[in-house]
């Protein structure tokens, strides 16, 4: 019922808006809604996200998730920024600081990433099915535009920043119309295979790979390759040394997902690797396409502070250097063989790079073998880091992973 979850992506994404702009900023509360304050005055700072108006993408409007079936709906979602003082009012200096908060943190988000999990979660599953990534962009919040929204006898004109997210996704929840099965006797029930081919003909030169869409692709992501001669029989698709199972295919496009043993990280690396696509013969060879490369990138989902916390170099002294551990924890992290690095930047300026870390002992057998999915970066007390906020960036043989999470280190 993924597609079926669509129907609820208008709301994941004020939901998504509002739990990012409640992380990374300083205010008490982020509400959705009309840009009002409620009566009396709660006390306390808030940001407020209006959708005052949504489109359909006119760039996306015939493009459908397979060749031949209806598109689904692309709407491009206009919101309102608005910020509200501890007494309500909009347009302060207080206002405005945390509405410059706000909007740093949206800025910072251009490219919204979708978290491991939404407050509601039935919010990520209308999302993830989206093949597009969510954008934000800022639009121009103009005294008439402003005027329009907030008209009324109990509105009062606020000063509001605008920007729209685009482009998101509706999908029809019933699944597409699909041909008959080649190989499959309907009238028997039975699965007859090569014994329905008759004339059975195979390209000299086999399947050609012109190109891959998208260039970058997550461990579990689907990915398109493009050419021609993609619609024979017996075609497996492998990137490095790993397989990636295929999922759809046409003349001219064949249709992969990144899963099995990528993700378990006991094969592949993240980084830049070939890929290839390779045809099984009637007397057992295989046939190997040209080579194309493509962008596996590294995920990260979550990171941990110390238990205790960042121990101070000097415990007396609140704003002293702190040092301390930091546990990582995703898919295709990297291996000691790899080139891996982390950077802890703040207001975009990179102030540590990291490239040595403490990873666990590999499993023994019988148990499972499941690499590259924990490592720990330890801040040494001869190189405390100085407390503040930090985003930090992870970047394993070039590639760099989506989510780059905040972190405080503070002691």
């Amino acid at each position: 019922m993924a597609l079926a979850d669509t129907s609820r992506a208008i709301g994941a994404v004020a939901r998504l808006l509002k739990d990012h702009l409640q992380a990374f900023t300083t205010v008490t509360q982020v509400t959705v809604g009309k840009p009002e304050p409620p009566q009396p005055p709660p006390g306390f700072s808030r940001l407020n996200l209006f959708l005052y108006e949504a489109h359909f993408d006119p760039s996306l409007r015939n493009k459908s998730l397979d060749e031949g079936q209806p598109a689904p709906l692309w709407l491009i979602l206009k919101f309102l920024l608005t910020a509200f003082d501890r007494a309500g009012e909009s347009d302060s200096i207080e206002a405005h600081e945390f509405l410059g908060e706000g909007l740093r943190a949206l800025n910072e988000l251009s490219y919204l990433p979708l978290p491991s999990a939404l407050s509601d979660p039935l919010g990520l599953a209308a999302l993830q099915e989206n093949p597009e990534i969510l954008k934000i962009t800022f639009d121009s919040a103009t005294t008439e535009l402003l005027s329009k929204v907030m008209q009324g006898s109990e509105e009062k004109y606020r000063f509001s920043v605008a920007f729209e997210v685009r482009p998101v996704m509706i999908a029809a929840s019933t699944p597409p119309d699909s041909s008959l099965l080649v190989g499959v006797d309907y009238t028997a029930n039975t699965i007859i295979g090569e014994e329905g081919i008759h004339v059975p003909v195979f390209p000299l030169e086999g399947p050609e790979i012109t190109g891959i869409e998208p260039l970058r692709f997550e461990p579990n992501g689907v990915f398109t390759l493009t050419g021609s001669s993609l619609n024979l029989p017996g075609l497996s698709v492998r990137i490095g040394d790993a397989d990636a199972p295929v999922i759809a295919q046409a003349q001219e496009w064949l249709r992969c997902r990144a899963n099995g043993v990528i993700q378990t990280g006991t094969v592949i690396s993240a980084g830049s690797q070939p890929i290839s696509v390779l045809q099984t013969l009637p007397n057992g060879k295989l046939r190997q396409s040209n080579l194309v490369v493509g962008r596996l990138l590294p995920v990260l989902t979550t990171i941990t502070p110390p238990a205790g916390g960042f121990t101070r170099t000097i415990p007396a002294n609140p704003s002293s250097p702190v040092f301390g551990a930091i546990d990582l924890q995703g898919f295709l992290l990297g291996t000691e063989d790899d080139d891996v690095y982390v950077a802890l930047t703040r207001n975009a300026d990179t102030v540590r790079l990291f490239d040595t870390f403490v990873r666990p002992a590999p499993p023994v057998p019988p148990n499972p073998v499941i690499l590259q999915q924990q490592m720990q970066l330890q801040i040494s007390n001869t190189a405390p880091m100085p407390q503040g906020r930090y985003r930090l960036i992870l970047r394993v043989n070039g590639s760099q992973a989506k989510n780059s999470p905040t972190i405080d280190i503070v002691g």
